[in-house]
């Protein structure tokens, strides 16, 4: 079972330690507030988020509904010293997952060498064939990365989960900070707290900078989307707007002589660079699935010619999946010479006979998870699950076993909460997004902190009932 968890407020779930410098002032201001004025704000935060149609979709067995995604009221803190720390682990890592993407769609050096096993790549259904020995412009694969990192003690930071393909959540980033901004000007007034609304400058810089060399001096980004059904639909035209580049449908887009056109009331546009949002399969029917309407005949073509940037690169999926995750910290030595800063939770691969027995022995105390799954879907939480639930995955396990990894049940950190009994902890953890160019990498201080509502709960997937909150890293 896990331990005590660590509270990023007061040290100690009791309260007997005493409270961290980063939450002085908060800790002070939320002391002085009757629950009335966060049953307020909270309902005006609520009232903010309708009006601008923040939503996610839900998607059930017989039907889709849309969600207001909570929202808490209270900042996380982190220090400017904690900060830095997670981002020189944060761009190693990325660093580390490009050279690696770069290596198994070239020489595959880290196969050869035995460092990942060459039938955990060629077998995966997110490795593709179509991009070996394909070159990318600028040699880079993820231009944007989602990284989860849970926090389990003072100084002790792990990645949860890599996101290369196609990483959400920055919208409710840039939006939690408004709103917070909004409802609480004289909590900011009372903290230096690093901004975030740079970010979309950041990220079309980024964009610009991996243009094909021979797009031009200025050179043209849309972003491609699904469509309005998509469950992200929302952040794609946000960031389009914010970004001030077109949003884009297949059908707005055609390629000729292997170069990508948009098409305008002023004629054909040529696109430099596309940050799509959809996954590799629809991207063009003429190469992958051929009964995607979502994507654009020829795309591939046009990438493989070197005209065209796909940002994130084609094949970057296998970088997401959880079994090639518990070889990161290896890749991280192979790639960079250097030790992983960001530790890895411990995993067993259940692929691997002995890891296999230890985890059917113990899974009451583990955490199981589908090595493609994502959303809190297809995961058992061994000490919160039922006796059925657990021996539904044993079954599972024993008939397909290289489908899963397993985890100890972390005891992730908590922060104080808005909740229906007024102030409480919480389990967290934090997305950082970071965004890789042609010669650097930048990222934002803070990023989306995801939050388990319920009491106890380790979940906080939004489909599973979580929340999100403004992170604050504090300048001084």
């Amino acid at each position: 079972m896990a331990a005590t968890a660590f509270d990023e407020m007061n040290g100690t779930p009791d309260g007997a330690a005493p409270v961290r410098s980063a939450y002085e002032s908060l800790r002070r201001w939320l002391d002085e507030k009757p629950g009335e004025f966060f049953d307020t704000r909270r309902s005006q935060a609520e009232l903010f988020f309708r009006r601008v149609g923040i939503t996610f979709a839900v998607y059930g067995d017989n039907e889709t509904s849309e969600r207001l995604i909570p929202f808490d009221i209270i900042p996380r803190v982190l220090t400017r010293s904690e900060w830095s720390f997670l981002e020189r682990g944060l761009t190693q890592r990325v660093r580390a997952l490009n050279a690696f993407l770069a290596d198994i769609y070239g020489p595959q050096d880290c196969i050869k060498a035995g460092i990942v096993p060459g039938d955990l790549v060629y077998r995966n259904p997110h490795y593709r064939l179509e991009m070996k020995d394909v070159k990318v412009p600028h040699d880079v694969y993820v231009h944007i990365a989602g990284i989860d990192v849970v926090r389990v003690g003072e100084n002790k930071f792990h990645v949860l989960e890599d996101n290369a393909r196609t990483p959400s959540g920055v919208s409710y980033m840039l939006e939690n900070r408004e709103v917070m901004m909004r409802l609480f000007p004289e909590l900011f007034s009372g903290h230096r707290v690093a901004p975030v609304e740079d970010y979309p400058d950041a990220l079309l810089k980024t964009l610009r900078s991996v243009a094909p060399d021979g797009g031009g001096r200025d050179p043209v980004v849309a972003l491609l989307t699904p469509g309005r059904y998509n469950s992200a639909y929302y952040e794609h035209s946000f960031l389009a707007d914010k970004l001030g580049v077109e949003l884009v449908e297949a059908g707005d887009l055609f390629v000729e002589d292997d170069v990508v056109f948009m098409r305008t009331t002023q004629g054909p546009t040529r696109v430099d660079v596309i940050y799509r949002r959809i996954d590799d399969d629809f991207l063009d029917p003429l190469v992958f699935r051929p009964d995607s309407a979502l994507g654009v005949p020829g795309l591939m073509n046009a990438y493989r010619s070197g005209n065209v940037t796909l940002a994130n690169a084609v094949g970057t999926g296998i970088s997401d999946d959880k079994a090639v995750y518990t070889y990161m910290p290896e890749i991280v030595r192979f790639f960079t010479g250097e030790e992983p800063l960001l530790e890895n939770v411990p995993t067993w691969r259940c692929r691997e006979p002995g890891a296999l027995s230890h985890v059917l022995a113990n899974l009451p105390d583990l955490v199981v998870k589908e090595v493609n799954g994502s959303g809190g879907y297809g995961m058992l939480v061994g000490p919160h699950a039922s006796r059925q639930e657990i021996e539904d995955f044993r079954r599972k396990l024993k008939h397909a076993p290289d489908n899963f990894i397993a985890q100890p049940t972390l005891s992730l950190s908590t922060c104080p909460t808005f909740v229906a009994s007024g102030v409480a902890p919480r389990h967290v953890d934090l997305r950082p997004f970071v965004l890789s160019g042609a010669r650097e990498v930048r990222i934002v201080p803070g990023g989306l902190t995801r939050v388990a509502l319920k009491e106890g709960s380790l979940v906080v997937n939004s489909s599973q009932g979580g929340g999100t909150k403004d992170t604050w890293v504090l300048d001084s």
